[in-house]
């Protein structure tokens, strides 16, 4: 611990620097360009595990919840709001599966921050910020990851050969 604050005060820059974290982040990756995000990287590959999203859907019953938290893609201008698929067009699929990648590498800078409140936090306190962290944005990185998987999908199927011919 550096800054040495009261619990109240800890919390209450904690608070405030949460907010900065997010809007920060937010607005960083939102200036990142589309071709920067047009295919997987490390953080966003996918994983033997998720089974193209099977374990997202089986294990967390996704389906039954991801529609009821904000989504705030269009937050900041020129954003892309993922809350409904308005096209099936492959050019707004792709769209969307790069706006995914997008809102992912969101929540993982922030879940990421939150060992740093351990700076000015009593243990106890800086231990429930970073709880925080993980609890608000695992979530939403799930929403990133099962909807990228399915619009994977979707796609793959659209470029087979087979299908292609029947066009």
């Amino acid at each position: 611990m550096i800054l040495h604050l009261s619990d109240h005060a800890a919390v209450g820059l904690s608070v405030v620097v949460w907010l900065f974290i997010g809007l920060g982040s937010g607005f960083y990756f939102s200036r990142v360009p589309l071709g920067r995000l047009d295919q997987d990287n490390v953080i966003t590959r996918e994983r033997p595990f998720e089974a193209h999203g099977a374990f997202y859907q089986r294990h967390l019953r996704i389906g039954n919840w991801k529609d009821r938290l904000p989504e705030a893609g269009n937050f900041f201008p020129d954003g892309f709001s993922k809350r409904h698929l308005t096209s099936r067009s492959e050019q707004h699929l792709n769209r969307f599966a790069a706006e995914t990648r997008r809102a992912e590498l969101v929540h993982w800078t922030n879940l990421c921050a939150g060992p740093a409140f351990l700076l000015w936090c009593r243990p106890m306190v800086g231990g429930l910020m970073v709880v925080f962290g993980v609890v608000t944005h695992l979530p939403f990185i799930a929403i990133q990851r099962f909807n990228r998987q399915r619009l994977q999908r979707v796609l793959a199927r659209s470029a087979s050969p087979r299908r292609r011919a029947h066009l």
